[in-house]
């Protein structure tokens, strides 16, 4: 049974981590093949650092998911304050319900529906669809964005409760100095754990971008996908290995960060 175990985790890891470092391998060959490796070349690396599209792109998908997770993090913090405060238990479920509705509908769906909305709002107006693209385009990221948001945040006010923040009203704290010095501090983990979580999911999103995205502003999934009806350029592979060394870093420095907190919290115990 323990051999068993080994060799199913070998072969989830292997199924998991395999095509990521085969990316990172075929960045480096010296020529634009996916079938052999011919040699190592920083050739890719080159290319992509010359190429002005591609950092467009990049620059353009980095804009829009941070806007939209400050701006996802500011409504979903307030609007999970807003649920927890509810009295009404069948209100409070129907919030929470309907908050989940964007996280369960099929990307599809709800692109189609919001480039219908921004279109119908356009004609309204009486602009060009084109002139909107960017702002119809970050009101749809940060609302598929919120519910993770919420969702994050939520259990961390609930656990928190309102003893603080009563103890904080005691001492003369308004209401909303309560929050910011009592509250706030304290759910700080789950906020950013909801920030990033709400960057990464604008960052990586295609469905929604493709049917509510302009011609004149491009996110690089966008381009990645213009490119899949010729051929994915090698230079793709280049960046995507400098993604996934960056979140690699990001992540271990994290872990570093974390554990020398977990440590010091134990020393501080004894």
């Amino acid at each position: 049974m323990k051999h068993l175990s080994r060799a199913y985790l070998i072969l989830i890891f292997g199924i998991l981590y395999i095509p990521i470092l085969t990316l990172i391998l075929f960045s480096f060959n010296s020529s634009n093949s996916t079938a052999s490796f011919t040699g190592f070349s920083l050739e890719w690396y080159a290319e992509l650092f010359a190429s002005a599209e591609t950092f467009i792109a990049l620059r353009n998908s980095l804009i829009l998911a941070v806007l939209s997770a400050l701006i996802s993090t500011v409504i979903g913090t307030a609007a999970a304050e807003g649920i927890y405060k509810m009295r009404s238990k069948f209100m409070k479920s129907a919030v929470n319900s309907v908050t989940n509705i964007p996280m369960m509908n099929p990307d599809i769906v709800t692109g189609m529906s919001m480039m219908l909305f921004f279109v119908a709002v356009a004609a309204i107006i009486g602009l060009e669809y084109e002139s909107i693209g960017f702002t119809a385009m970050l009101i749809s990221h940060t609302t598929f964005c919120l519910p993770y948001v919420i969702l994050s945040v939520l259990p961390r006010i609930n656990e928190l409760g309102d003893s603080l923040s009563e103890a904080a009203l005691d001492l003369g704290c308004t209401p909303i100095q309560a929050f910011f010095k009592v509250k706030l501090p304290n759910i700080m983990p789950g906020v950013l754990s909801g920030m990033i979580m709400a960057f990464t999911m604008s960052l990586d999103d295609f469905v929604i971008s493709y049917f509510v995205g302009s011609s004149n502003f491009q996110t690089l999934p966008l381009l990645i996908y213009s490119m899949t009806k010729k051929k994915v350029t090698p230079d793709m592979y280049a960046l995507s290995t400098l993604i996934i060394v960056t979140v690699f870093v990001l992540l271990v420095l994290s872990n570093i960060k974390s554990g020398k907190k977990l440590d010091a919290k134990k020393k501080g115990g004894k």
